[in-house]
């Protein structure tokens, strides 16, 4: 692969000049973005930049390649989405299957999401954003491939089969971003993610967002960044001082009785089971007990999905039982508390799950269920994960529920 020279910036002022000399300079406009993307902004009451967005949108702007490090609920998707509309703008539209700019997510929740951000932001611009994802129909991702699609929001499986049918291609991309990379090497998606990388131009422009920035994701950075400028202005997730981690020392048969006093309290709640079945089986045995929860996990359809998504989103189910996989990269404002009612298998687990909390300067809790035989492998994968969690033995009707978290009496 031959590697391409630095990149000119490309934002063009003649075309869509900046707007440093309105009211609003002090937020986004001071960042050098083009008015059709403030005013867009400005509409939709986003008017104050997080710092991942301060530290990375000039540079994205000036055309480098971009190493962040950053959460879930960082505004990481503003902070590549901006500058990549900003690109694709200045451009020519996009020809039939032939997108400009392409962004990588490993899952089909957080290409929605991620879309969903996109789209009014991109039709300021005159353009248009879409996504190829697995778990739906092919026809309509084909509808919108051959009408011409200027950002495409995608899952690497679905992607590499809309390329092999002849549907897309990838010749066209100027800019090209990478989200939650660390979850696309957990879920084994390097040797697809570097395949479609491969068929976009050399010189396009890169950013890469994630949660870690080793191992496998370093990679990647040296095989398809150049020179890249990194940011890791989001503090790893065992740091966040807005966080409590506690390790709940349960007695085996009430386990389910304490589950379900956890369910109970007021706010929103993420539980996390290992198996598709034992989410299943989890929602079930709180109906019973009159706790309504929703479930997510890999086998349910993407519209029950989606909409069990959007009951939990808009506060019409305040519980969500889900797997790792289904629950990665959701982004949902507002959990003040996450459950390993069954411990991870790993640190790296630990950290993506107990990042559904305490997102953006909010605070929240993290607690873990554990059993006499679960306790010395979980005190070791917290100590690996970094966090600092208290140790309290609970029972089924002890205050210390109530006093921990607001568990209902």
């Amino acid at each position: 692969m031959t590697l391409p020279t630095p990149r000119p910036p490309f934002a063009d002022p003649n075309t869509f000049p900046s707007v440093l000399d309105e009211p609003q300079a002090a937020g986004f406009a001071a960042l050098g973005l083009p008015k059709p993307l403030v005013r867009a902004l400005v509409q939709a009451g986003i008017d104050d930049p997080f710092p991942i967005q301060r530290a990375t949108i000039p540079d994205g702007l000036a055309g480098r390649d971009v190493l962040a490090r950053a959460r879930t609920g960082s505004g990481k998707t503003l902070a590549f989405g901006l500058p990549l509309l900003a690109r694709v703008a200045a451009g020519p539209r996009a020809a039939a299957g032939r997108p400009r700019a392409l962004i990588l997510v490993p899952t089909r929740e957080l290409a929605m999401q991620v879309n969903d951000a996109l789209v009014p932001l991109a039709r300021a611009m005159g353009r248009f954003s879409r996504t190829a994802v697995g778990g739906v129909s092919y026809d309509k991702q084909l509808r919108d491939l051959s009408r011409g699609v200027d950002v495409l929001v995608a899952t690497p499986g679905r992607l590499g089969d809309l390329i092999e049918r002849g549907a897309c291609s990838l010749a066209d991309v100027d800019v090209s971003v990478l989200d939650e990379a660390d979850q696309m090497a957990d879920m084994g998606f390097l040797p697809e993610v570097t395949k479609l990388l491969s068929q976009t131009p050399a010189g396009a422009q890169r950013l890469l967002f994630s949660a870690t920035l080793d191992g496998d994701v370093d990679a990647l950075v040296k095989q398809f960044m150049v020179d890249p400028v990194t940011h890791e202005i989001d503090p790893p997730v065992a740091t966040v001082d807005t966080m409590d981690h506690h390790l709940l020392l349960i007695p085996p048969r009430e386990k389910l009785e304490i589950v379900t006093r956890i369910a109970g309290r007021p706010g929103r709640t993420i539980m996390f089971v290992r198996t598709q079945l034992a989410v299943d089986r989890l929602v079930g045995q709180l109906a019973e007990k009159g706790v309504r929860a929703g479930a997510l996990h890999g086998g349910k359809t993407q519209a029950v999905r989606t909409r069990t998504l959007a009951e939990f989103r808009e506060g019409r189910t305040d519980v969500l039982i889900a797997t790792d996989v289904a629950a990665r990269g959701i982004h949902v404002d507002g959990v003040s508390l996450v459950v390993h009612v069954d411990p991870p298998r790993d640190s790296k687990d630990y950290l993506h799950r107990a990042g559904r909390t305490a997102r953006a300067g909010e605070s929240g809790t993290v607690v873990t269920l554990v059993l006499p035989q679960q306790r010395a492998g979980t005190y070791s994968l917290v100590a690996k994960a970094g966090v600092v969690a208290g140790r309290t033995k609970v029972t089924s009707t002890g205050p210390e529920l109530t006093t921990l978290i607001g568990a209902q009496v």
